[in-house]
């Protein structure tokens, strides 16, 4: 499944190694290695020869490379089946390819912004067995 990406700005091409900061105003595709900061308002895309070593945020993640580093995204993320990522995740939409490899906590906070736990407490909480406990 290729990556949907509706205007990409930038490339680390394969071979290229960037070290630093990057904030683009755009989508970006990594087939190289980065190390550094990355900020970007579009869809950052880590290909296959990707190699990445950051805490990404972005409005939508694809990675098909390797990721050392926490993702957050803002719409969704996605794994393809050749993605290794070490690091945890949180989008409200996370897709995850057969084969990939994921060391990490995946935080799905679908149109939550804030206290997931306290969600998922007061959704148990609110189960029809409260009534039978108070006869």
């Amino acid at each position: 499944m290729a990556p949907r990406i509706d205007s990409l700005n930038s490339t680390i091409g394969d071979g290229s190694v960037f070290e630093g900061k990057f904030y683009i105003n755009g989508s970006l595709k990594i087939d190289g290695k980065f190390e550094g900061e990355i900020k970007t308002d579009e869809e950052l895309v880590v290909g296959e020869t990707g190699k990445v070593r950051t805490n990404i945020e972005a409005k939508s993640v694809t990675v098909a490379g390797t990721v050392i580093g926490n993702i957050k995204a803002l719409n969704e993320v996605r794994l393809l089946e050749t993605a290794k990522v070490l690091g945890d995740i949180e989008a409200p939409n996370v897709s995850v390819q057969k084969g990939v490899v994921l060391t990490g906590r995946i935080n799905i906070c679908g149109e939550y912004k804030k206290d997931l736990e306290k969600v998922v407490e007061d959704s148990y909480n609110s189960t029809p067995l409260e009534k039978y406990k108070k006869q």
